[in-house]
């Protein structure tokens, strides 16, 4: 996850990588860890700007993203990056997905929503 500061709504200031465990078809986030997440996110006035996470082949929003994001915010944004993220160190070929006011995923460009500095 990519975390930052409420004060600061547009930044994000650290990454959250989650216990998990993980199979072939899919991951399942460690409830201790995430109880442990939320209560440090409320410590520290800060929130999940994105959930980021892989896929084998090509970077698109499966149906399993559309129906278990970590936050089901209109707004909240979904980032897969393609090939378990062994390709180039960018945001070629990258799926960015957003909730909209209808509570579904739709795709954004990653340009019109991000700004990587």
């Amino acid at each position: 996850m990519w975390v930052g500061p409420w004060a600061h709504p547009s930044d994000v200031s650290e990454v959250r990588h989650p216990k998990h465990t993980a199979s072939a078809v899919g991951f399942q986030v460690d409830h201790d860890w995430l109880t442990a997440f939320w209560l440090n996110l409320a410590d520290t006035g800060c929130g999940v700007r994105v959930q980021v996470h892989t896929h084998p082949g090509a970077a698109y929003h499966s149906t399993t993203d559309d129906a278990f994001p970590l936050i089901h915010t209109p707004g909240f944004l979904s980032l897969v990056i393609p090939r378990f993220a062994m390709g180039p160190a960018d945001f070629t070929d990258a799926f960015l997905a957003r909730i909209e006011p209808d509570g579904r995923f739709h795709e954004v460009r990653i340009a019109d929503v991000l700004e990587i500095v």
